[in-house]
């Protein structure tokens, strides 16, 4: 597997697990989240705020360019949706 270039904090209940489970289970997270964190996923969970054209764009090609973007214009929020 490829390493990812991320920090990560693992909170575990046993307290014996060797390095080699440790970095077993630190594998299967990271695949997980690979599969998981994808930019469609993230347009589900999020919406934006066009505050210039009074609108609330939550539909998936419209985000999928807004959040390509390399700077939001004035006044445009990503907002969770939770």
């Amino acid at each position: 597997m490829v390493a990812c270039n991320r920090d990560l904090l693992v909170l575990v209940k046993d307290e014996y697990m060797n390095d080699r489970l440790m970095e077993q289970e630190l594998e299967q997270l990271n695949d997980l989240l690979f599969h998981y964190e994808t930019i469609e996923s993230f347009c589900v969970a999020h919406e934006v705020f066009d505050l210039n054209r009074h609108k609330v764009i939550d539909r998936l090609e419209p985000m999928q360019k807004i959040i390509r973007q390399k700077d939001l214009k004035a006044f445009q929020f990503i907002c969770n949706k939770n």
